[in-house]
């Protein structure tokens, strides 16, 4: 393989509930606006999946999910030449870890100079295949709608949130 693609997707359920210290719902996605499970996976540069993630609570962020379960065996990956690809929401995920590059707040996407624009046209072209993964986790794997946690892991927060 030339690359892989990482990426997070929320596994929507109505089976979940828990609420954080600060009283919001720890199985709630502000991001989505729905209840479910934030999965990470991997997938081979054609979109095929290679590797998932245990479920962490949809509240909590890409990056937070990646760093406990996906992120070390990227870096060993990543010494060994094989190089990570991943969108924004992976920004400061390390090593291997190729995203795009942000544009300035407040500016358009020309701000950017033409290497850098081309740069991340190619990222997200390429990465784009990978939400093929995402979409056979969302809509072949049907039984992940009906999937529940143990209760005790329902009422607490996961160490990485």
């Amino acid at each position: 393989m030339t690359h892989v693609i990482l990426d997070g997707t929320l596994i929507e359920t109505d089976r979940l509930a828990g609420v954080r210290d600060n009283g919001n719902d720890l199985w709630f996605s502000q991001k989505h606006r729905a209840f479910g499970g934030n999965v990470q996976f991997l997938s081979a540069p054609d979109g095929t999946p290679l590797w998932v993630s245990d479920v962490e609570p949809g509240s909590t962020p890409d990056i937070t999910a990646a760093r406990a379960h996906a992120l070390p065996a990227l870096y060993k990956a990543a010494a060994d030449g094989l190089p990570t690809l991943a969108d924004k929401g992976y920004i400061g995920a390390g090593i291997g870890i190729l995203v795009p590059v942000r544009r300035p707040k407040g500016r358009s996407e020309r701000a950017l100079d033409t290497d850098t624009r081309t740069t991340n046209s190619l990222i997200r072209g390429i990465r784009a295949l990978g939400e093929r993964a995402a979409a056979e986790l969302k809509q072949r794997w049907r039984t992940l709608h009906c999937t529940s946690v143990p209760s005790a892991r329902r009422s607490t927060p996961s160490a990485s949130a």
